[in-house]
Formats: C-alpha cells, sequence, structure tokens
C-alpha cells in the first residue's frame, strides 16, 4: 500500500487533474510527479502472456489498506481509495504475479468545477427534458475513478468467400386496364467471390469492468488515449481505481469481434459491385499485443424530481451519458404538432389537385 504524505503538514497529498502534480487538500502545497527518463508506454506480447502463470480474478483476495492517516484497517478490491474513517488517499500495490498491472493512464483533467459545468451544459441541452432540469448543474453526489479497459493491437490476414452482385437492367412486359405495357426492371447478377484483405489495428478499447454499463462507456466516446501516460500510482492518489473483473481473454473475444466489423467492411469493399454477400472468413491474427488502460471517468448522480439519476462523465473531456427524465406533456405535443403538419399538406396537395 501506497499513501503521499505532504512535506508542508504531513497530510496525505492528492492527485490535481489537470495538471502534473500531487496537491495537498489542506495545505495546498503542491509536489510535481516526476516523470521516469525512457519510460514509455509498453504493448505486452499475447503469446509470452498466454504463457505466464496466473489467478483468475475471481479468486484474488481484497486489498488490505492500513491508512497511515488514522491507522484504520480496511479491505476493498479496488486499486486505490480513501480511507472510509478520515478520507486520506490509499493506493494499493498490485501483484503481478496475481494480475496484470496497469501499463498506461490517461490522468484526469475535469475537476469538480468542469464536472458542475458539465452537467449543467448536458442537462439544458436534453430534448424533451422537464423544464426544471435546465436547473440542475449540481451532482448529489460525485467520485472520480478510474476504469480498467483493456487494448488490443495486431496485423490481420483475412481470407474470404463470398458473393458479388452486379445490377443491370431487364425489360418486362405486364398487362394493366387491359394493355399490354413495359417497363425496366432491376435487376442482380451474383457470381462468387474470395481474395484476401490485411488489416492494422492499433488500441482496439474493451471495458476491463463490468461495473458500468456498455452502453454508457460508448457514449462517452472517443478518449484521447495518444494522451496516455505511462502507469505511475500517483496519478491515483485521491481518486477511486477499480480492479478489472474482465480477464484479458474475454476482452481479446471481444476485441476480435470489434475487429471483424471493420474486416468485413473491407471484404465488401475488395469484393466490389454493387452488393456484396460474405459467407466465410478466416482470420489469422499476427503481431498481437495488448495492455491495461486506466481510464478517467466521474461517476455521479443527481436528483430531479425526488428520483436519483445515475450519470458518467468522461474525466478528460467533459463528454456526459446516463440516465435522465422525460416530459411527458412536452412528447404529447410534439406528436401532435407533427399529425397536424402531416395533416395540413395533406390538406394542401389535396386542395392543389381540386
Amino acid at each position: 500500500m501506497r499513501q503521499y504524505p505532504c512535506a508542508g503538514c504531513g497530510a496525505t497529498v492528492e492527485f490535481a487533474p489537470g495538471t502534473n502534480t500531487l496537491r495537498c487538500p489542506y495545505c495546498g502545497h503542491t509536489t510535481v510527479i516526476e516523470q521516469q527518463p525512457g519510460r514509455a508506454v509498453r504493448e505486452h506480447d499475447w503469446a509470452e502472456f498466454e504463457a505466464l502463470p496466473r489467478k483468475p480474478i475471481a479468486l484474488l483476495a481484497a486489498n488490505v489498506y492500513v491508512c497511515g492517516g488514522c491507522g484504520a484497517q480496511t479491505e476493498s478490491d479496488t486499486v486505490s481509495d480513501r480511507c472510509r474513517f478520515c478520507g486520506a488517499a490509499v493506493v494499493a500495490q498490485v501483484d503481478p504475479a496475481d494480475q496484470v498491472v496497469p501499463e498506461a493512464v490517461l490522468p484526469f483533467t475535469v475537476d469538480r468545477p468542469a464536472l458542475r459545468a458539465a452537467l449543467g451544459a448536458w442537462a439544458a441541452s436534453r430534448w424533451f427534458a422537464p423544464s426544471g432540469l435546465k436547473k440542475v448543474s449540481e451532482a448529489e453526489s460525485a467520485k472520480s475513478t478510474y476504469l480498467p479497459h483493456w487494448t488490443y493491437d495486431s496485423r490481420t490476414v483475412s481470407q474470404y468467400q463470398g458473393q458479388r452482385g452486379d445490377h443491370y437492367w431487364d425489360t418486362e412486359t405486364y398487362r394493366a386496364n387491359g394493355e399490354t405495357r413495359t417497363r425496366q426492371v432491376r435487376r442482380t447478377r451474383w457470381s462468387g467471390a474470395s481474395g484476401t484483405v490485411a488489416s492494422d489495428f492499433d488500441d482496439v478499447l474493451v471495458a476491463g469492468t463490468t461495473k458500468v454499463t456498455r452502453e454508457h462507456l460508448d457514449a462517452l466516446e472517443p478518449w484521447p488515449l495518444t494522451d496516455a501516460a505511462p502507469f505511475r500510482p500517483e496519478y491515483l492518489a485521491g481518486h477511486e481505481t477499480l480492479r478489472y473483473d474482465v480477464e484479458p481473454e474475454q476482452a481479446l473475444d471481444a476485441a476480435k469481434a470489434l475487429m471483424a466489423v471493420v474486416i468485413e467492411e473491407e471484404c465488401r469493399a475488395d469484393i466490389g459491385g454493387d452488393e456484396q454477400r460474405v459467407s466465410h472468413v478466416d482470420t489469422a491474427y499476427n503481431g498481437l499485443t495488448f495492455k491495461l488502460m486506466l481510464l478517467p471517468v466521474w461517476l455521479a448522480c443527481y436528483v430531479y424530481a425526488g428520483r436519483t439519476y445515475n450519470i458518467q462523465v468522461n474525466g478528460r473531456t467533459g463528454e456526459v451519458a446516463g440516465e435522465r427524465p422525460y416530459s411527458v406533456p412536452k412528447i404529447a405535443a410534439a406528436v401532435t404538432g407533427g399529425v397536424l403538419l402531416v395533416a395540413l399538406v395533406v390538406f394542401l396537395i389535396w386542395r392543389g389537385r381540386q
């Protein structure tokens, strides 16, 4: 376990979002986080990792925190947290023999004032929301949390089989009202197709936690992953960090599913024609590498009309995702207005024809 005492007053310091310093919440003393010369974010070879012995994450014991401030002892499955008694920042030491150590971290830049601004702008921009929602600018509770994510890189070579469809026009004869007429009908000529496509994937991102829904995490994208810094535990001080509960093997399957969507589009482009059918794709993954990365998210909630709504805020860009209320009268008014508009257009068309 790590704690970082303030050189000014002895209290524990915390990472200050948007800076490269640790700041004391009591006396304001700051300490620069020194970077290790030559240290860079590294990708790890998947084949070498698979050969290493490792405990399943479900069998890992909780981290034991012994607070240096008040001496309290607590257990948690987080990697960093606050003492439940005095609020001091504590950071656990990850044992590489038991679990994967984070390789990179995207430090927080959105602090609490920026969080309030993001929440207020988001609330004011919600369509069909109650008018009172625009006044919401303060979270009932908010916790700055680093969420674990896996990234995967690979050079893929895919052999595919499918069909190419080329459109052509044919003259069709038909009878209508007792008369013989002709019309042009579009048809498709299908032919067999096969080939090979190659793709390069960099930082295919998969969430390493199930504590936040994938829908909400996807809504927080894009992430400026190129701004990630080599992992330093100091970035976690004063912020919660969840331990991953999605194994890297599970995440790799999800990453391959994301790659497959791109690969199929490239197969279709290689087939050409007006339409394509892809029946089979066999992909080889070369130079497969991965890493564990920590991404910053504010997990917050606000109260409106007596109900609590959960939201997530990208701790780097301020993008907001989550739950919101809807105004039934506004939706009903919009539907009614749409029906009336359609009715007016139909009436004007009818009147013009008359």
